[in-house]
C-alpha cells in the first residue's frame, strides 16, 4: 500500500471524493449517525491515507496546533495501527509536534494505546457516541 500525506490544497479532486466517500460510509452510514462530517477543519488539515489499486483503505486527518487542541491533533481516523503511527510522525515532521491529542471512540482505545496514547478524560459524548480524549507525548 502507497502512504500519501497531503494538505488539503493538494489533494485532487479525485483524492478528495475518494476521502468523503470513505468517511461517508465509515462514519455516517456503517454506524448509523446522522452528523456534520465536513466542518470546516479539512481545509487547514493534512490528509494522510493509504491507498492501494482497490481505493484507499486507512485515512486520518492531521490538524494544526490550535484547531482542536493547543496542540497538534488526529482525527477522523478510519485505522489500521500503522495510519496511527504514520499521523503520529507525520505531526512530529511537519509541526514539530511533541504532544498529539484526539477524541477517539471508547471501543478503538485499544488501537490507540498500540501505538502510544493514553487516555487523558473521562468518557463523553460526541456526536451521541462515547469518546474519550488521549494524548500522545513523545518520550524523551
Amino acid at each position: 500500500m502507497e502512504l500519501i500525506a497531503k494538505h488539503f490544497s493538494e489533494l485532487s479532486a479525485q483524492e478528495l471524493y475518494e476521502i468523503y466517500k470513505l468517511r461517508v460510509s465509515v462514519f455516517i452510514v456503517e454506524q448509523h449517525y446522522p452528523y456534520q462530517d465536513i466542518d470546516g477543519l479539512d481545509t487547514v488539515s493534512y490528509h494522510i491515507f493509504l491507498r492501494s489499486e482497490d481505493g484507499i483503505k486507512a485515512y486520518l486527518r492531521l490538524l494544526p496546533p490550535h484547531t482542536a487542541f493547543d496542540c497538534a491533533a488526529l482525527g477522523r481516523v478510519i485505522a489500521v495501527t500503522r495510519i496511527v503511527s504514520e499521523g503520529v510522525a507525520a505531526a512530529q515532521r511537519i509541526f514539530g509536534a511533541d504532544t498529539i491529542k484526539l477524541e477517539a471512540q471508547v471501543y478503538a482505545r485499544g488501537l490507540y494505546e498500540k501505538c502510544g496514547f493514553v487516555q487523558s478524560s473521562g468518557e463523553f459524548l460526541e456526536d451521541g457516541i462515547p469518546h474519550i480524549e488521549m494524548t500522545w507525548t513523545q518520550k524523551s
